[in-house]
């Protein structure tokens, strides 16, 4: 299922969930109140460049399927914004929180 733009539908992702073989950034962007939902997300490689975008659920989960290495997650909100970094090493789920203020 998409989310109209051709980026699946964000849903929460568990550390053990079977990625059939695949590297997956997932994570939640996060504020004072708890989870913001509608951020812009984006994945960032490890030489900050773009490669790629999508919005936060509702719950403020988010995921990218990407290559194995350094990444930078970066959450783009009206409340603020916020950064994290993550190394996905290789197949699996690597998750990471957004602090957004």
């Amino acid at each position: 299922m998409t989310d109209g733009c051709g980026a699946p539908v964000q849903t929460a992702v568990a550390a053990d969930e079977d990625t059939g073989g695949q590297t997956v950034v997932a994570g939640k962007v996060t504020g004072n109140d708890g989870p913001i939902g509608g951020a812009y997300v984006r994945l960032l490689n490890s030489d900050g460049e773009f490669c790629g975008e999508v919005q936060a659920s509702p719950e403020g989960d988010f995921r990218f399927y990407a290559a194995p290495g350094s990444w930078t997650v970066r959450a783009l909100h009206r409340t603020g914004n916020g950064q994290a970094s993550v190394e996905a090493g290789g197949p699996g789920v690597h998750q990471v929180t957004i602090a957004v203020g």
